[in-house]
């Protein structure tokens, strides 16, 4: 916006230099009396700062058509963003119970596998002791 402001001010300032050399000019080179030639560069001035107040204005017109047209844009793509992190935070949390699942599966399946190597050990190791003592006995 801040180079709209400059490019109207410096639009401005030409318009209004363009029509201080030219008053200066008409003068210098007018065939006209004095009252006459100041009477039409009055005139022309006051054209040029309408054309210029006008330009002002559709530059604003158009100023705005842009904000409000990057707002809308820039609300639908935070819309667009939210959606999409909330669709994978979805499928996230979907593979994080898969693994909690599967991994709760896998301990309980193996859980049970130690558990029968843990009873064999202890038979085993039972055994040796009993042989032990039995052989230490005789």
């Amino acid at each position: 916006m801040s180079e709209d402001n400059g490019m109207s001010r410096g639009l401005i300032l030409g318009f209004l230099t363009g029509t201080i050399v030219g008053s200066m000019l008409g003068l210098l080179y007018a065939p006209k009396s004095g009252r006459e030639l100041r009477g039409e560069l009055r005139d022309k001035s006051d054209d040029f700062l309408g054309e210029a107040e006008d330009y002002i204005e559709q530059a604003r017109g158009k100023a705005n058509s842009l904000i409000n047209d990057g707002k809308k844009k820039s609300e639908k793509l935070i819309a667009e963003a939210k959606e999409k992190v909330d669709t994978l935070l979805a499928e996230a949390e979907q593979i994080l119970e898969e693994a909690k699942g599967k991994t709760k599966d896998y301990v309980e399946t193996h859980k049970g596998k130690l558990g029968k190597e843990g009873d064999k050990l202890k038979s085993a190791i039972k055994a040796g002791v009993e042989t032990y003592k039995t052989e230490k006995e005789a």
